[in-house]
């Protein structure tokens, strides 16, 4: 088992797949979808009251880890930028043929630029592959949190949770 959440305070797959907010491999292929990577059982629900849908539940108590309805998610995002703990992502292996699109909340100055290419980051901060800013959605709604969408080659969208803005020369 790789290394989880007790050891490097980073989950691993396995520990997010077991979880309540993960959607199913199947659904993840039918295109965009909610994937909430919550483990700790923290009193918190504004996922829960953002679903238009009602696709996210926490339920009583409180402290409960958000439970996906992957048949009610149609991957809108609106609960991307209300979640505190920056936990909820929206991926879409459908984008495109050799692209998916993964959405995320991104609270950083400079934000980038449509089109621009950039380093795309794994759970750590590592670099992992090179992306594409496909959108950049800075709402008053969303509380000065700004939601990203990438794309990147389909094999990486699982593992990509974030971009390093490329600075300095050759840009």
């Amino acid at each position: 088992m790789e290394k989880g959440l007790e050891t490097t305070g980073i989950p691993s797959m396995e520990e997010l797949e077991k979880t309540p907010g993960f959607p199913s491999s199947k659904r993840l292929m039918e295109g965009p979808v909610a994937v909430i990577e919550c483990l700790q059982e923290i009193p918190c629900d504004p996922c829960e009251t953002a679903c238009p849908l009602g696709a996210i539940e926490v339920g009583k108590p409180i402290t409960n880890l958000p439970e996906l309805d992957e048949d009610k998610c149609t991957g809108c995002g609106i609960c991307i930028p209300l979640c505190p703990g920056l936990a909820i992502f929206v991926i879409d292996y459908t984008y495109s043929e050799d692209e998916a699109l993964v959405t995320f909340p991104y609270e950083f100055l400079p934000l980038p630029e449509e089109d621009s290419l950039v380093n795309a980051t794994d759970r750590s901060g590592r670099p992992l592959t090179k992306g594409r800013i496909v959108k950049v959605l800075a709402r008053k709604q969303f509380d000065r949190t700004v939601v990203v969408s990438i794309a990147v080659l389909k094999k990486y969208a699982q593992r990509v949770r974030g971009i390093v803005l490329n600075r300095g020369k050759g840009e």
